[in-house]
């Protein structure tokens, strides 16, 4: 059945886009003859080493000394090496800028305006604290962490710390304390920055207890540098070892930072996994291997310029915020928001898309299906004249939100769903800037992501669900877990079901045309009668329904095989009525397969979610079972796991 593209860009568009750009580079360079993206993909796949080294030179990396190769062995993972004999500085790319034009414009519900950066400003503000982090003694190595909103001073911490070669690590506010301790707990920060509070729907929430209670649970006991944000000075005489950040940061002016020179693989970030069944995994990543990854998304897949003022809303607890920090490196302007996406009401972040000119917009599935069910119609309510491109991820982005996006956004934007993960700190799959959008589905596989979906025999398939892998190495992989010396830890969390094979988790398919349809994660796959089911296609049914405002489903075990279980949250007033079932019922079998419908059908107050928003099934899926759900600070409710404790409905 011939498919038909929701949009298409047009030829004029695709022409003046940095990925056209690159192509013809290709075909000039190697003799090629590409004419369109699976082409390029393709090439990009078959010539790994020589993909990295042309984004090398696209991407104009700073550097002190240069690379005798670009790796050593693209089929070894872990352990790949790349760019050996490198020195380069994270930081120092990142400020190649230091001219008057705009770099951060910061608009959080605590303010009254926006604060705005320019790039000699953050230069220099960056170029004082670097000073005074060197002053008390840090250097490369060291954990420099932020417990810290989405804020300009977040990204000045983190630049200051990088130029030096210490290591950067992140929580947003709305952490629990044992989630902060759950992380930074493992890594033993030398300086924690943190705000004296945040500002959330409307409310403004004191950080200061917490991180009391968070340094009586470290193992040392870090410098601690409060930053205003709610109030101008705080406080902070109860909190041992701190420091106001106005009295911290140097007070000197033009100051020249001195960029300590390190090889491609010194580490840079420490990510975290959710940590839903245990202590989060501690994922250290490197400084080249994060530049180079992020500046093919941000310049080839996004397609983004100097001109771009590009926006994601995310908080410094999801990879996105480091993913987002990255495009200063390519001169455009970053927009942050702190607060509530819907303060003060459901419009709030198309607004800020218009007052900022937002050409890029990036946010969730989650974000996209909330506002169209709160009737918001961006179009008819803001000028989007400058968006040229959203991005979505979080979670599969379902074939409705793809119309509501061009019925009531824009008509002529690029809408990329992209999906990836934490642990890459970038996708696999992303835009494509000069191809065409289908309902549903990802555009295309990321270029040099050597990626396939398995099927249960461990063979490659098209058209077909599957597992999805990686079957060769790419720069921004984890160079190690924190605290696992035998690559123990890091060996099982990806390599145990397909040896020298990342096994990344998610179920999907990949088409012929290149495309991707994600189906939600592997271990959260439904298996009635031995046939396999992604959640996400219960759930672009079950949540189109006027009547649910949200759903969970899982499998449980029963007599010998697995049935499909759905928790469905009603929108008020609304019951679950016999009639109401059935209902929903028939409009997963029509629109699925009858091994889709759920043998039971159950109502719910509330649906668990991490912090970052994800939906958690195997924290559910553990309760059903009687089994232990290990670290519930993990989640951002998760006293809504204590609703699915020993349902009656779940025993017959």
């Amino acid at each position: 059945m011939t498919k038909n593209p929701i949009w298409t860009p047009s030829p004029e568009r695709a022409k003046k886009t940095n990925m056209y750009g690159f192509l013809q580079h290709i075909n000039t360079t190697y003799g090629q003859a590409l004419s369109e993206y699976t082409g390029l993909h393709r090439w990009s796949i078959s010539h790994i080493a020589d993909f990295w080294k042309e984004m090398w030179d696209l991407a104009g990396i700073i550097h002190s000394q240069g690379y005798h190769r670009v790796v050593d062995d693209e089929k070894k993972m872990p352990g790949a090496k790349w760019f050996e004999g490198v020195q380069l500085n994270f930081a120092e790319n990142l400020l190649r800028f230091r001219d008057d034009a705009p770099a951060i414009v910061f608009r959080g519900e605590a303010m009254n305006q926006a604060t705005r950066l320019t790039y000699a400003e953050l230069y220099d503000q960056v170029a004082r604290l670097a000073m005074s982090l060197r002053e008390m003694g840090v250097s490369a190595g060291d954990r420099v962490v932020g417990y810290m909103p989405n804020m300009p001073q977040t990204i000045v911490a983190m630049l200051a710390a990088t130029s030096i070669g210490a290591i950067w690590s992140s929580c947003s506010p709305d952490f629990g304390t044992k989630g902060v301790l759950d992380r930074f707990g493992q890594i033993d920060p030398k300086v924690l920055f943190v705000a004296n509070g945040y500002a959330y729907n409307g409310k403004k929430f004191s950080s200061l207890d917490k991180v009391s209670e968070v340094l009586a649970g470290l193992p040392s006991q870090p410098r601690v540098v409060v930053v205003p944000y709610t109030e101008e000075r705080a406080d902070i005489s109860g909190i041992a070892n701190s420091v106001h950040y106005s009295d911290f940061i140097s007070k000197e002016t033009g100051l020249e930072i001195q960029f300590a020179q390190l090889p491609f693989d010194h580490p840079l970030y420490i990510m975290y996994s959710s940590g839903t069944t245990g202590l989060p995994k501690c994922m250290v990543q490197s400084a080249g291997g994060i530049l180079i990854h992020h500046i093919k998304e941000l310049k080839l897949h996004t397609d983004l310029t100097r001109d771009d003022n590009i926006f994601y809303f995310t908080t410094c607890g999801w990879m996105m915020w480091n993913w987002l920090v990255s495009s200063l490196a390519l001169g455009a302007t970053v927009v942050l928001f702190d607060g509530s996406p819907f303060h003060p009401g459901p419009s709030a972040l198309w607004q800020l898309a218009e007052d900022e000119k937002v050409t890029v917009f990036g946010t969730s599935a989650k974000y996209l299906d909330a506002v169209e069910k709160q009737g918001v119609k961006p179009s008819k309510i803001c000028d989007l004249a400058p968006l040229r491109t959203i991005l979505s991820t979080g979670s599969p982005l379902s074939e409705e939100s793809f119309e509501y996006v061009y019925r009531d956004v824009k008509e002529d934007v690029c809408l990329s769903s992209i999906a990836g993960g934490t642990d890459l700190n970038g996708c696999f799959a992303a835009g494509n800037p000069i191809g065409p959008v289908y309902k549903g589905e990802l555009q295309c596989l990321c270029l040099a992501m050597d990626v396939h979906a398995f099927d249960d025999t461990g063979s490659p398939v098209i058209n077909q669900k599957g597992e999805l892998v990686c079957t060769s190495a790419f720069p921004s992989m984890p160079i190690y877990f924190w605290n696992d010396p035998e690559n123990k830890k890091y060996h099982s969390a990806y390599f145990d079901v397909y040896p020298n094979v990342w096994r990344h988790g998610d179920f999907v398919e990949i088409n012929d045309l290149g495309g991707v349809t994600m189906f939600g994660r592997s271990d959260a796959t439904l298996n009635p009668g031995g046939v396999r089911i992604g959640t996400s296609e219960i759930y672009s049914v079950v949540e189109n329904m006027s009547e649910v405002a949200d759903s969970l489903v899982v499998g449980q075990e029963w007599q010998g095989d697995v049935r499909v279980i759905l928790f469905v949250k009603l929108n008020a007033g609304v019951e679950l009525t016999e009639g109401l079932a059935n209902q929903i019922k028939k409009s997963i079998r029509a629109h699925c397969t009858p091994r889709h419908v759920p043998a039971k059908i159950l109502r719910i107050d509330d649906i668990p979610y991490t912090i970052n928003m994800k939906k958690v099934e195997l924290a559910v899926k553990n309760i059903i079972h009687s089994q232990p759900v290990l670290n519930r600070d993990a989640l951002s409710n998760p006293e809504a796991l204590d609703l699915y404790e020993n349902l009656p409905e779940l025993k017959e």
